[in-house]
């Protein structure tokens, strides 16, 4: 299927210039709207592109944001001062493209990897009723005990975090070399000028370790239908995290799948045979769910009385048991540059 590639500034509340992207089918009007949530250090427009050309080409709408600090959006390199910045940029931007006319009436799902799958999750937190759904792609949603800081680092870093918040005080890995498999794939990856790969900022390293252990304390409160993917190979995100957060969710619709002998990077640095197998399972889980709807769909008009809620009520609870929250959209949109495309 034909689409078409556009790139766009936004403002973000605090004045940020931020990057996006997004990749629309041309031929019919989209099945859905994927929103995509990039892990630590990546970006959207390439690292990001396949996953955004393939589910174009599946029909998918699919649009993308690089936080504050990250890829093309401005902002000190990688540094999270508050990881709810990250969140609330995104709500804003992704809600802005659900209140448009022609998506209201499109079921809307979130798309993470790694750390975007922290952000997804916290995205469902912050509006349980909004999203339609999410695809995990092994997410950050709990530390590890293999790799939990001990509590007396943390108090030592705590200290420190406001006097040099964004010193690149801490040790870590070459991740690119843990993470992807493919040594050719691996090698595109690590030429990606775009892509962090200095050592994490103090701040920037505790606030994704209380984004984690937040997230892991609140695992039951996860309600809405999520696919997580993980390869039981993956040293950066230990899988077992995937399997606390499928044991735990309250969500109905849950689905794990993990993939003997694949690393962390399953969508970008694996064999393309395997990165075949990954996409057609997550375009198949959407495709299954795609037409499900909110209530806030369901009653628009919403001058139908009271009387129509309650019908709307029973038809909604035998599609997914959820309903809608009214949200706000603060990003405006410019007129995007454009690009045509065709599926390979």
């Amino acid at each position: 299927m034909a689409f078409e590639y556009q790139e766009d500034h936004i403002r973000n509340s605090r004045g940020t210039l931020l990057f996006t992207c997004r990749w629309l089918p041309l031929i019919s009007s989209p099945k859905a709207l994927v929103f995509l949530c990039h892990g630590y250090g990546m970006e959207c427009s390439g690292f990001m592109r396949e996953c955004g050309t393939r589910l174009a080409a599946a029909g998918y709408a699919v649009f993308g944001i690089d936080y504050e600090g990250h890829g093309r959006s401005k902002g000190a390199r990688c540094y999270i001062k508050k990881f709810e910045n990250i969140v609330n940029d995104c709500s804003n931007f992704f809600k802005s493209i659900c209140a448009q006319e022609e998506y209201r009436d499109k079921s809307r799902f979130l798309y993470g990897e790694s750390m975007g799958g922290a952000v997804a999750l916290l995205l469902h937190k912050k509006d349980p009723s909004f999203w339609n759904g999410a695809v995990l792609v092994a997410p950050m949603c709990k530390i590890s005990e293999k790799v939990k800081p001990h509590p007396v680092v943390v108090n030592i870093l705590t200290k420190m975090e406001e006097i040099i918040p964004k010193w690149k005080i801490v040790p870590t890995k070459d991740v690119i070399d843990s993470a992807f498999k493919d040594p050719i794939k691996r090698e595109v990856i690590r030429n990606n000028k775009l892509i962090y790969q200095d050592k994490p900022r103090l701040k920037t390293a505790l606030e994704m370790l209380r984004t984690s252990i937040s997230l892991e304390d609140g695992l039951n409160e996860v309600t809405l239908p999520f696919f997580v993917l993980h390869g039981e190979a993956d040293i950066v995100t230990d899988p077992e995290v995937s399997k606390a957060l499928y044991e735990k969710a309250s969500s109905k619709d849950k689905t794990i799948k993990l993939f003997p002998g694949m690393w962390h990077g399953l969508t970008s640095g694996e064999p393309d045979e395997n990165i075949e197998i990954v996409f057609a399972d997550i375009t198949a889980w959407l495709d299954k769910r795609c037409n499900a709807v909110t209530f806030e769909q369901i009653l628009r008009p919403s001058n139908q009385g009271f009387e129509k809620f309650d019908n709307a009520m029973v038809s909604m609870a035998a599609t997914s048991g959820r309903t809608q929250s009214n949200g706000t959209y603060l990003c405006g949109l410019k007129r995007p540059r454009t690009q045509r495309r065709s599926a390979m």
